[in-house]
This record gives C-alpha cells, structure tokens and sequence, in this order.
C-alpha cells in the first residue's frame, strides 16, 4: 500500500447462487405435473436429470408448433435448466444406471401408473428407502395407490369432469365447460414442489427422506374454494355461473365499447367509488344494492345498469380510471395481449433467450434470484456427461448403448 488514506478496490461480487444449488433431481416423469415442478426446482438452482424412456417424453411430439431441433412448443414450456439421458428401465441393467445416479440424489420424482416402479423393483418402501435413507421419492398420479380408483391412469379433463370442476365452469349456453388450461396438472405440479420443499425442511431437521404423494384426484377436489364449502353449509349444488362469482356481485364479465373487461367489487366501499364514476349514484339509494348479500340476490338487475353504463365507454380507459380509484378492474386480455402488456416485460415474466421463448418464473427471491442457464435438452443430450459422473467409463457406456439400454432418437420404427 503506498499510503494510508488509499483503500484498496471493493472486490466483485460473486453471483448470487440459486436457493437450491446443489440439490440433485431424478426426473423420471414426462407431460405437465411432474415437468413443470423440476422446470421450478431448476429455476431455482437444482441439478435436475431428465430421465427419458425410448419413446420419449411424449410432450416432444406434441405440435405443431415445433422448435428447430423438431420438439413440440410444448415440451419446452416445462423442461428448461435441465440435463437429459434416455435410459430404458424396463431393462434390468437401465434399472441399474438408474439406482447408480441415486448414490448421490436427493429428490426423484415419478409419475407412472402405480405399481410400475414395484414392479421394476425400484418400490420406495421395499426397495429404496433403506438403500437411500435421505432420499425424497415424490409419486405424481391419477388417484393414489389404494382405494376404489386407486391404480387408474388419471388426465386433467377426465380429473376436471370427476372432481366437479366443469360443473360450475360455463354457462347455460355453453353448459359443462373444461377450463381452457389443464388446471388441475399446473396445480399438482405446484403441490409436488411444496411436498418436496417440505420433506426437504423435514430432511434437514431430522436426516430423514420421505415418500411424497401427490395426486390430481385430491389437488382437484382443493380447487373447490369456496364451491364445496358453500355447498357443505347449503346443500345446495353450486351451478354454471358463466365469469360470476358465487358470493360476490358485481363480479363478473362487461361489455365495454371496444371489449369486455372484469370488474372485481368486493366491499361497498368499492361499489359507491364505481357507481359515482359510471354514473350510477341512483343504485346507492335503492336498497337492492346496499349490501353484497342484497346485490346478489337482485345481481340480474345490477348487471342490466352496468351494462348499460359502460356500452359506450372504451375498455382501456375504464379499466385504468377504476384502478386509480381502487376498483379493481382489467381487460380480458388474449394471451398475444397479455404477454406484449408493459408490466409483463417490467417483471421479466417473459424469457427470449438463444432462440428459446418460454414463461417466466413467477417466485422471486430477493437472495437468491431464479436464473435461466440450461436450454431445454435435445432428447439424452447430457447421457455421457451425466453416467461418467457417476462413475462410468466410456467402455461402459459404449456397451449400455450398444445393449439398447442407452437409446438414441429419434426412436427406430418397427
């Protein structure tokens, strides 16, 4: 140091590390639940291997629309920041690699047809869990193991159709409606990584790994807020309510003069704050609109001024005046329009990256921020990189491949 007044230069500082570095993921599950919760636990740091069977996961085939290198937009929405291997484990020497890379994972996640890992030998009760004390076995399905649907493959619509869900989506015009998105898979999804953060908590108190379940059965049936509990307290049978709301009014879809908005009243305080900006003052005098309770039960007459006061108005403009005045209220947007929305871009819920465009992470930690460095993979691009470190030699895996238990892609036509 040449003088005592100089201080020397503030070092760089290192790059924030994800929350989960250093977590390992067998990925053995394929479609949407199970797929979108490791694409969350990568985003957040963890080494996930995707584990593919021959065929693939069937969500590479399933486009139009296609990437360059021929996989279904699809598939990319849920396997980024991932390393993939093919690995056939209906083979007893696939099922060897495979307890080969759980020497050192934390997590492995399935969602085959129950029975199916027993039947490889790879049961986590009788096969697993004593061999790999700390492990976290996750097990998505349809309906569980046991009980009268216990073993049946389950799907979002037919969980949607059984769970009660399309009943009280639609109106009578429509009837019965599917929810545009496979609702019930993105919430398993979710409700595996909670599972599995939990277990993890649990892990590190006790040094213990769990079996995690999860099915689309029960995730379904917790979608029912507040349906089921105004129908337990009723017993009346909740029905098609179109875009309203069961215990709220106004709740619901207008038109506007270019386009339908949502308007979201929740409190009367918001009700009076509407009526004086659309001109409505006269309902606050009348007493069918002086609650929530009382506006639900005249809510068809309710609808009929709203409507009336908000046909010639543009939705943009609505929709930013209510906002500022604390009404809730938005366009209904297309998902073209949602995404090109300025405060979509302001919170990088929008990812364009080397050729790839996906969504964005909607978990923000202020320590450790999500980060996007893996592409989704080409189908076993990482099956060397991945088996030689666990241990492999490239003369086994030269063997493995040559056995069939290593398969390439595309898969070869009988």
């Amino acid at each position: 140091m040449s003088g005592s007044s100089e201080l020397a230069a503030p070092a760089p500082a290192a790059p924030a590390r994800g929350a989960l570095e250093g977590l390992r993921v067998i990925d053995l599950s394929r479609v949407l639940a199970g797929p979108l919760c490791t694409q969350m636990l990568a985003d957040q740091g963890a080494d996930v291997i995707k584990v593919e069977p021959p065929g693939g996961d069937e969500t590479r085939t399933l486009g139009p629309p296609v990437n360059d290198d021929g996989d279904a937009a699809y598939f990319t929405a849920v396997n980024r920041g991932k390393r993939a291997i093919g690995l056939d484990l209906s083979q007893a020497a696939g099922r060897d690699v495979l307890l080969t890379l759980l020497a050192d994972a934390d997590v492995l996640i399935e969602n085959f047809i129950p029975g199916t890992m027993a039947r490889w030998g790879l049961d986590y009760e009788a096969d697993l869990k004593h061999r790999y004390p700390q492990l976290i076995y996750c097990a998505i399905s349809g309906f569980g193991d046991d009980g009268p649907l216990g073993g049946l493959p389950g799907y979002d619509a037919i969980l949607q159709a059984m769970c009660g869900l399309m009943s009280v989506n639609g109106d009578p015009a429509s009837g019965p409606t599917r929810i545009g998105i496979p609702i019930v898979d993105h919430l398993t999804g979710y409700t595996a990584l909670s599972g599995i953060l939990l277990a993890l908590y649990h892990r590190a108190r006790t040094g213990q790994g769990q079996r995690v379940e999860v099915t689309l059965f029960d995730t379904a049936l917790s979608l029912l807020v507040p349906h089921a509990a105004n129908w337990m307290h009723t017993q009346r049978a909740p029905g098609l309510l179109g875009s309203a709301h069961p215990n709220i009014a106004p709740y619901d879809r207008f038109a506007c003069q270019d386009g339908a908005i949502f308007l979201g009243v929740v409190n009367d305080r918001q009700f009076r704050r509407f009526c004086d900006y659309a001109g409505l003052t006269a309902l606050l005098e009348d007493p069918r609109f002086a609650t929530n309770r009382s506006r639900l039960e005249h809510c068809d007459a309710l609808r009929g001024a709203i409507e009336n006061a908000l046909s010639d108005r543009p939705r943009d403009a609505v929709c930013r005046d209510l906002m500022r005045l604390g009404v809730p209220a938005g366009p209904v947007n297309s998902v073209p329009e949602a995404f090109e929305q300025a405060h979509t871009a302001h919170r990088g819920m929008r990812i364009d990256k080397d050729g790839y465009h996906g969504i964005g992470t909607p978990v923000r930690l202020s320590r450790a921020p999500a980060r996007v460095d893996r592409l989704p993979p080409a189908y076993a691009q990482h099956t060397d990189e991945v088996l030689r470190e666990a241990g492999l030699v490239d003369s086994q895996i030269a063997a493995l491949r040559e056995q069939g238990i290593l398969p390439r892609w595309p898969p070869s036509k009988p």
